[in-house]
């Protein structure tokens, strides 16, 4: 059995601008830094086999301030890479790149990668750990889909969790920072 605790990173500046932040390597705002501070009590009272970050500074960042040194990071685990809309606001996005982003299927960024190849990169890295429980300090895209596949789509904030019992593909818990952080 195979349980993980996926955790958003902290909030970036590109977050505060409302950019889209796929592959670019942006680091946690002050906030963004007492957000990651901020699950540290909790998380301490856990155990886990593994802890594993994306290889971006901003998810790297949030595991050393929230819980210590990840063991591996890894760039399967990074966001949706945006390509030709990476750094770009909401307000600036094509009418049909927001549809594709609300419905979270479907989407191919110019000169980045689909929902589709996210998810086969993601989901193969989470296939290969081994039993047991896994902390994985990822980003807000790769806990939306799997929230969104398991019947529970929605947007969460920075340092959001999500409890997810994999071998049986169901959430245990989503904790935020506004119920429990």
């Amino acid at each position: 059995m195979s349980e993980l605790w996926l955790v958003r990173h902290g909030e970036t500046t590109w977050n505060q601008e409302g950019r889209l932040t796929g592959w670019s390597d942006v680091p946690l705002t002050a906030l963004g830094e007492q957000q990651a501070r901020a699950l540290s009590d909790w998380l301490a009272a856990e155990r886990f086999e593994r802890v594993v970050a994306s290889d971006l500074q901003r998810a790297i960042q949030t595991a050393r301030l929230a819980y210590g040194e990840p063991q591996e990071v890894s760039a399967a685990l990074r966001e949706l890479e945006f390509g030709q809309l990476e750094g770009l606001r909401w307000a600036e996005l094509p009418e049909a790149y927001k549809a594709a982003l609300l419905a979270f299927d479907g989407l191919q960024a110019p000169g980045g990668e689909s929902t589709a190849q996210l998810r086969r990169r993601v989901y193969g890295f989470f296939d290969r750990l081994p039993s047991g429980r896994h902390l994985v300090f990822t980003h807000g895209g790769v806990l939306r889909m799997v929230l969104r596949e398991l019947d529970q789509d929605r947007f969460l904030p920075p340092c959001a969790v999500v409890g997810v019992d994999w071998a049986h593909k169901r959430v245990r818990f989503v904790r935020t920072p506004e119920n429990g952080g």
